[in-house]
């Protein structure tokens, strides 16, 4: 991980108001109706003692409100009321001062319309305006300034009536619907399950949910934070000044809720949170579902109107279980694949291409938003919200779509191990250790710089499970890659003696990350049947892919790493020393049944000096391109699911940046070494549309009755022979040769009773570049023992190749 500048922060409110929805639009045209007299009963002349019969009718919070406070009478305004309009109570003097500091729990206890002693009180905090008018049916009424920003009077009305406030500023007036007239906009069942931690469509519940609320459309805001003595709404609708819109507490969820009208999609916005020491931090809201474009921080409004077209894929996607099913991922880095290109122009493009080349699936470095472009998307600000690098939430919903009606699975980077340390994103969110573990020995990362989450706490492993199945549900995600799963299992994990802490029993395990993880899984794939996770794990933890009914943590798959770094380390030495490592490539048969395993040539393997793939071969351009095509037939046939990295598709010899993505020049035909690349592309193609024609080499990749040796000692030759069975028992013979010989009648023991074996794949093809030293004929079985097996044929091996045969 790298480290990450701050991002900016968005500007204050400008000295002179101008045109917007909430403080100052445009100017209107005059409300012309006349001031009309009321037609309830008259008002005394004075405002009516708290002991009428109406106060003391009231309930005891609205008494409280009637009440008046001797020690703070109402503040001089500047101006006259409306004809008919009577002085309101004074403010009590702490609700003053607490909504002015932004630490009020209940401005709608205060604020808006309110029964009172002879009539209805409002009140109204419009800092900047010059008046505020009450309009209602007959009725327009000029409320008492009381400074500060506040305006209040007494209407002699019966009952609360249907109104709108007329707010004029220096230059201009707006009439808007009072956010203080709303009841919650949140129900009492959403609150139940987030108190719970069990509300596994948070996404529908926190955040910002443009709606229509009681009659009005505007948008509902809520956020999460306990200690937060105050939030407040603050965005470009208010010039980034919260003082206007408080926001209330919805009992002891921790909840923070505000319904303000007249705001929609597109908004920008922030929670300006009042820390418990009294201070303010601006937040971006850890629910938003959509973001500006970094490095710009602020959350914006959004609402989705894709309308998806891939029912026929979501419908059969499940099928069969993903781990007896074909899987070969291309893994791709979205903005660098094609650097500059849109979601929407990545839709007319990434398709064809990988269909194209017969991958199965995409598998997706992280979209969520993230402020650093150089963290490829692995330290997270926004977990609800696709990166805006690209364009909206929608456009990536297109992009997924046009994936799946080209018949590719979309698996994506999904992040819960830790998170950044920017100070407008989650850490101290309200003040206090919130997402982060509340010790700072577990809080903090100690390989990356960030905090870690803590799956302790009810409510943040509900953030997390529920941010699974929002990818899953709204994005027809069909799998989540989790990554640095060990980082998450392991309390001592990249610590020293005295850094950590054992667990209730002794021991060095995360047991509140193990039930995270195991809720995580249950949960999406409850919910969203043909869904896979696989978890990026590189320990020998026991049960990743082990159901969680039986005490494992419910993965799908898991990335094989021991493979992946035990084959590197052989196909990087010379040929002629790797006689002596001949047991790197055959040790990961000894586990391949331990776990349901993918293969992984990722893009952590070439970056940071590791090379790319080619490059990592021993030898001249030709024997590190022939090595390269032999390991992809080698790693094609092993058991277990397949990945490679973008660019290592043609060989590409420069590692991967993403600055600049792919090196697509080495495959255009004007380049005069073209042909190498596009050779060991079309390879690649071959091998995958072998790969998917062929039961055998995933139909059964998690049983040990799907593989059998012919020969995994031939150390001397550089040979590796062996078997795969489809659940009928029809078998594919592959042999990788990694010497540069040709080694001519080359004897290997077969399965009895075929005729003859065909040569299917053979990576010295000269279409793939190589030398064509090929098995034209069928090979005819005799009665020959070999490799323990009665019959046996005689072959040619091509120098530095991987060879498929079937029977005929």
């Amino acid at each position: 991980m790298t480290a990450r500048k701050p991002s900016r922060k968005p500007s204050r409110k400008p000295s002179r108001m101008t045109s917007n929805p909430i403080e100052a639009p445009p100017v209107q045209k005059p409300v012309t109706t006349e001031v009309s007299a009321p037609t309830a009963p008259a008002a005394p002349a004075a405002p009516a003692a708290p002991a009428t019969p109406a106060a003391a009718a009231a309930p005891p919070a609205k008494r409280a409100r009637a009440k008046r406070t001797a020690a703070t009478p109402p503040r001089p305004g500047r101006g006259g009321a409306g004809k008919g309009v009577l002085p309101a109570v004074a403010l009590d003097g702490g609700d003053r001062a607490r909504l002015l500091a932004g630490e009020h729990h209940a401005p709608h206890d205060v604020l808006g319309a309110h029964p009172t002693g002879g009539g209805v009180e409002f009140r109204v905090l419009r800092p900047f305006a010059r008046s505020v008018t009450v309009l209602a049916d007959g009725v327009r009424a000029e409320l008492h300034e009381d400074g500060d920003g506040f305006f209040a009077g007494v209407l002699p009305l019966s009952e609360i009536p249907a109104y709108r406030l007329a707010v004029a500023y220096e230059d201009n007036e707006t009439e808007v619907d009072d956010p203080y007239r709303f009841l919650p906009a949140l129900g009492e069942l959403d609150l139940h399950l987030i108190g719970e931690g069990r509300h596994e469509e948070l996404w529908t519940a926190l955040g910002a949910q443009p709606m229509e609320h009681q009659g009005v459309t505007g948008t509902r805001f809520t956020v999460w934070a306990p200690n937060a003595r105050g939030v407040r709404v603050a965005g470009d609708f208010n010039y980034w000044d919260g003082k206007g819109l408080p926001m209330r507490s919805l009992g002891s969820t921790g909840v923070w809720e505000l319904f303000v009208p007249a705001i929609g999609e597109g908004a920008l916005y922030k929670f300006d949170i009042c820390r418990p020491d009294g201070s303010h931090t601006m937040r971006a809201d850890p629910m938003a579902r959509r973001t500006e474009v970094p490095p710009a921080t602020a959350s914006v409004v959004t609402a989705s109107h894709h309308q998806w077209q891939d029912a026929d894929w979501m419908a059969h996607r499940g099928d069969r279980p993903v781990h007896e099913a074909p899987f070969s991922a291309y893994e791709v880095h979205l903005p660098s694949w094609r650097p500059g290109l849109t979601y929407r122009q990545l839709a007319a493009q990434l398709p064809a291409y990988v269909r194209d080349l017969g991958f199965t699936h995409v598998e997706l470095m992280p979209v969520s938003e993230h402020p650093f472009g150089g963290s490829w998307g692995y330290q997270v600000t926004g977990f609800y919200a696709p990166t805006s690098r690209m364009g909206g939430p929608d456009d990536f919903r297109y992009l997924v779509d046009a994936l799946h009606q080209a018949g590719i699975g979309v698996i994506v980077d999904w992040v819960p191990a830790h998170f950044p340390r920017d100070d407008w994103a989650l850490a101290e969110f309200d003040g206090r250790p919130l997402y982060e573990h509340s010790d700072p020995s577990r809080a903090a990362h100690p390989d990356w710089g960030t905090l870690e989450f803590d799956y302790g706490r009810k409510e943040v492993r509900n953030f997390l499970v529920s941010n699974a199945t929002y990818w899953c549900e709204e994005f027809h995600i069909d799998g989540l890659r989790v990554d640095a799963v060990a980082s998450m299992l392991y309390l001592d994990y990249s610590r020293e003696d005295g850094q950590w802490s054992a667990n209730e029993h002794g021991g060095r395990e995360n047991l509140d990350a193990v039930a995270f993880l195991q809720e995580m899984n249950a949960t999406v794939y409850r919910r969203n049947p043909g869904v896979v996770t696989i978890a990026e794990e590189s320990t020998a933890w026991d049960g990743v892919t082990r159901p969680t009914d039986q005490g494992g943590l419910g993965f799908g798959l898991k990335w094989n790493m021991g493979w992946m770094h035990d084959s590197l380390v052989y196909i990087g030495k010379e040929p002629v020393h790797r006689k002596y490592h001949h047991n790197e490539m055959t040790f990961s048969m000894v586990y391949a049944y331990s776990e349901n395993y993918v293969l992984p040539i990722s893009h952590d393997e070439v970056v940071h000096g590791k090379q790319a793939l080619v490059s990592k071969m021993p030898g001249d351009w030709w024997q590190q391109r022939a090595n390269h095509r032999a390991y992809l037939g080698f790693m094609w046939a092993h058991p277990g699911k397949q990945l490679l990295f973008m660019g290592q598709e043609f060989a590409q010899g420069a590692e991967w940046s993403e600055g600049h993505g792919p090196d697509w020049w080495l495959v255009d035909s004007s380049y005069e070494a073209s042909d190498d690349h596009r050779g060991v592309r079309t390879l690649v193609g071959d091998l995958n549309a072998v790969y998917g024609a062929v039961p055998a080499l995933w139909q059964r990749d998690t049983v040990p009755e799907g593989f059998a040796w012919v020969d995994g000692n031939a150390s001397e030759d550089n040979v590796f022979s062996f078997l795969r069975y489809d659940a009928d028992g029809s078998p594919l013979l592959a042999i990788s040769h990694f010497s540069p010989a040709v080694r001519q009648d080359y004897r290997v023991g077969v399965p009895e009773g075929f005729e003859s074996w065909v040569e299917v794949i053979n990576t010295d093809a000269a279409r793939y570049g190589g030398s064509d030293v090929r098995n034209e004929e069928p090979l005819k079985p005799e009665a020959v023992t070999m490799h323990g097996r009665q019959e046996s044929v005689l072959l040619t091996l091509p120098p530095l190749a991987t060879v498929y045969f079937r029977p005929a």
